[in-house]
């Protein structure tokens, strides 16, 4: 790693892909267990559904508690890697060998697997944290330029898309793939895959980021949690920075939740949960260089409300689906995957300047601290998204089955159905907008030409 005060205003383009290599971690750990953890237990562990819930939901909990630790710890780390890198590389030591674990298929059930699983799948959390929080920190600290931040972001971005897709589609199809849902032997080979492909994807961010270089403050920050959390707490870009990503992932979560519901029931099919899955992440994959563009011509605030309103307009449009058909529904779901792919870059860029001025205002290095509270904080307040979609479920009289016995639903049903999918999402990005105007830090002035008064 470069030293502090060596780094130059463009990063080498091998860091920026070596750095946005390692966001293979960040989607996959995160949308493979919830696409698959909870039947896998339910349906071939014999684990309770409450219980099941219970040991998918507790990491958002522990999150609370080791995101900012790691963070803590990494911020206090000396080596001739730097603080962040050494982080990188106990995460990929440890996290895919506890990713198998969670699906290896252990002969037990019920509260015994329950126990097997959740146990797992902490571990699984906290070897996350420790590759992760450090790893989201590095950006603030790479360049002293605003821009140049936005640029090294969109590789991360482009690896989140081919991650997602990733997950949504070989996962899955690896798990099911013995019969109509899987067995127990498919899903310990779905596991083993991921785990794999964990293992090189974060070696190869840690090998790639060797050469990354180092221009936040080169102290860390040791004052004890009270005088941190004080300091923090006059941050107010940090503080709507956070709100606005809660709010904006609480929008998305409940989207994901809803999706499959709104494929079977407004749709008809529920072979139409992938594509409608395809047309969210897609432009990802796409439109990273133009919203590095919009981001330096309308400043990141104004990109960022560009992004929200084609979110939220896209998820409005969507409430004709009924009349119009699943052709309508996909382009607008498309428009909402523009949107979203702006807000993810936006976000982290975002996240990357509030570190590197937080660096220059107090000279001390605490970009692991912010990241792991902004990222703890952020997990958790997404992980209500399924829940508000469960209770408008509720409410309109949703009816539970097997698939055995299927039912048919009520006319109200169907209508929270659709009112989940895209009437309140609607609400929740847009009431983001008046977050974004509350965050205040832009592009600095250009110097003055030599000689101008």
């Amino acid at each position: 790693m470069i030293t502090p005060g060596a780094g130059t205003a463009t990063v080498p383009k091998g860091v920026r892909f070596g750095y946005g290599i390692g966001s293979f971690c960040t989607s996959t750990v995160n949308a493979v267990p919830g696409l698959l953890l909870l039947f896998y237990m339910t349906n071939f562990l014999a684990v309770p559904a409450w219980l099941a819930g219970v040991v998918v939901s507790a990491p958002k909990i522990w999150d609370l508690i080791i995101n900012p630790l790691v963070g803590r710890w990494s911020d206090r780390t000396v080596s001739r890697w730097g603080p962040r890198r050494p982080w990188l590389l106990a995460g990929a030591c440890t996290l895919p060998v506890a990713f198998f674990l969670v699906f290896a298929g252990p002969p037990l059930t019920g509260v015994p697997a329950a126990l097997y699983v959740g146990a797992c799948f902490m571990a699984t959390a906290t070897a996350y944290a420790l590759f992760e929080v450090p790893y989201k920190a590095m950006p603030g600290e790479m360049t002293h330029d605003y821009h140049e931040r936005t640029a090294l972001l969109q590789w991360r971005m482009v690896f989140i898309g081919a991650a997602t897709a990733i997950s949504g589609v070989l996962a899955p199809a690896i798990a099911t793939g013995d019969g109509e849902h899987g067995t127990l032997s498919s899903y310990r080979t779905m596991g083993l895959t991921i785990a794999v492909i964990l293992l090189v994807a974060m070696l190869a961010s840690f090998l790639g980021t060797a050469r990354a270089p180092m221009t936040g403050a080169p102290e860390p920050d040791r004052g004890g949690w009270r005088e941190q959390f004080a300091a923090i707490k006059g941050n107010p870009a940090f503080i709507w920075l956070t709100v606005l990503a809660c709010t904006q992932m609480l929008a998305v979560s409940m989207m994901l939740a809803a999706a499959p519901y709104f494929a079977t029931y407004t749709l008809g099919s529920s072979g139409a949960t992938q594509t409608l899955f395809a047309a969210l992440v897609g432009p990802i994959l796409l439109t990273m260089p133009l919203w590095v563009r919009l981001a330096r011509r309308l400043d990141k605030r104004g990109a960022m409300v560009l992004a929200t309103v084609m979110f939220g307009g896209g998820t409005t449009a969507a409430i004709a689906t009924p009349l119009f058909g699943s052709v309508w529904a996909h382009l607008w779901i498309l428009l909402v995957g523009v949107g979203y792919a702006g807000v993810q870059l936006l976000q982290f860029s975002m996240l990357a300047d509030v570190i590197a001025a937080d660096a220059a205002e107090t000279g001390k290095r605490r970009a692991g601290v912010l990241t792991g509270l902004w990222t703890a904080i952020e997990s958790g307040v997404s992980a209500f998204g399924a829940l508000i979609f469960g209770v408008v479920l509720s409410i309109g009289g949703f009816i539970e089955s097997e698939p055995s016995r299927p039912v048919e639903q009520p006319e109200s049903a169907v209508t929270a159905v659709l009112i989940g999918q895209t009437v309140i999402p609607a609400l929740i990005i847009f009431s983001s907008v008046l977050m974004v105007m509350k965050y205040r830090l832009k592009a600095p002035a250009a110097p003055a030409p030599a000689g101008a008064e």
